[in-house]
């Protein structure tokens, strides 16, 4: 399929527009808070339904600094949200794509144990990827690798020959255009400042200038605001949101043709994180990372983006106390490699040993919105909550874009029941 380049959406209403009310307010302009308004009118097209997004363009933060995978399925547990989301979405988002002429590749992915000291946490993933139904999977040996991608090494891998690439912000883009296209608006510039309910409405005020809007049900998808806006809501203030920085690096285009699809490392079960990996994408050039440091601000996407307010909120929950106390020496791992070069192109060269530090320039960074609990865990599903009539998306990480549509639902439909 030819790939397009993602649109501007000429339909998205200045925040001058910003109606009185709507039976549903969605806070949160990413291809998520996009979903669910567009479901909300599949649904009952009579419905009233406004998405507010606080920058200029929707699609700004997680969906678009992401590598623009779509996952099979291989990595959650069996029976979670993650894993039953994400395999009903695929098709669904394939399909969405199909429809409306959007790039949609699949080009395989590469899970690989390095050593033979990682082959029992591959065949976990194995035996996971196989209860969660995903299609066409293969264990591969060292010439199976090779097969698939000459410039990679490794003792063994998973091969999933269905893993894809797409543009998650051109999806975000025609899905705001299906929402306004319905009667739905789409609203930039529209900075949620502060939530308020009472027994038959929640009151929504946007701006400097404290514009009230009232709706029926407010959908909070707000990725690293979600937890503020939550406890402005009059929920909980935990599970707190830690955003998380991963930095990638990009392959010159000189040496683009040493990786064909996608190679991954096997994750560590500790984390949700997937580890530092390459990724081809629908535009050519192939992305290498990301790595997980602290961010120092809710949209910390450089070392000095730092937010004193934020850092302070962190330090009250005891769940970040937690998380520090526990994983210290992983962050200074992670932080060394994010200040040294060299030692993250030498966890690169466990796969693909071509690759030299000379290849590699500096990409963009994205930050993952990433809920900790109160005894300092990383929470690895989904997770959804509702005060009233405020329904708070509280963790949708990676894979949140890839389940989308599937999850989109399942909001939607929690969302109409509150109202």
């Amino acid at each position: 399929m030819a790939t397009s380049e993602p649109r501007n959406i000429a339909d998205i209403s200045p925040p001058s527009d910003l109606p009185n009310h709507a039976d549903f307010v969605i806070i949160g302009g990413g291809i998520i808070g996009l979903a669910v308004a567009r479901q909300l009118l599949l649904s009952d097209e009579r419905r009233s339904v406004a998405v507010l997004e606080k920058e200029s363009t929707i699609a700004t933060h997680q969906t678009g600094r992401s590598s623009g995978v779509v996952h099979a399925g291989i990595y959650y547990r069996p029976g979670s949200q993650k894993a039953e989301l994400t395999r009903r979405s695929v098709g669904m988002l394939r399909e969405y794509v199909e429809t409306h002429g959007l790039p949609y590749i699949e080009c395989g992915k590469l899970v690989i144990a390095a050593s033979e000291s990682e082959v029992p946490l591959l065949r976990d993933l194995e035996h996971r990827a196989t209860a969660n139904g995903v299609p066409g999977l293969e264990v591969v040996d060292r010439a199976g690798i090779e097969r698939r991608e000459p410039a990679a090494v490794g003792h063994l891998a998973i091969w999933s020959p269905t893993t894809a690439i797409t543009d998650f912000v051109a999806i975000a883009e025609r899905i705001a255009l299906d929402v306004t296209t319905a009667g739905g608006m789409v609203i930039s510039d529209a900075e949620v400042v502060d939530i308020a309910q009472s027994a038959t409405k929640v009151g929504v005020v946007v701006g400097t200038e404290r514009r009230l809007i009232t709706a029926g049900v407010a959908v909070v998808c707000a990725g690293v605001q979600s937890d503020r806006l939550a406890v402005l809501a009059g929920d909980s203030a935990e599970p707190a949101v830690v955003p998380f920085r991963g930095e990638y690096l990009r392959l010159a285009a000189a040496k683009t043709e040493l990786v064909r699809g996608l190679i991954y490392p096997v994750p560590d079960p500790n984390y949700p994180f997937l580890g530092v990996h390459l990724t081809r994408t629908v535009h050519g050039d192939v992305l290498v990372g990301p790595n997980a440091v602290l961010a120092f601000a809710r949209d910390g996407y450089r070392w000095r983006d730092i937010e004193i307010s934020h850092l302070r909120d962190l330090a009250g929950t005891a769940g970040f106390r937690h998380l520090a106390a526990d994983h210290w020496r992983r962050g200074v791992v992670e932080s060394w490699r994010s200040v040294n070069k060299r030692a993250y192109v030498r966890d690169v060269q466990r796969y693909v040993p071509g690759v030299a530090a000379s290849d590699l320039v500096r990409a963009r960074a994205g930050v993952r919105a990433q809920a900790v609990d109160r005894s300092g865990k990383l929470i690895d599903d989904f997770l959804v909550g509702r005060k009233e009539r405020v329904v708070t998306v509280r963790n949708a990480p990676s894979p949140g874009a890839t389940a989308a549509l599937a999850l989109a639902e399942d909001i939607a439909a929690n969302a109409a029941a509150a109202i």
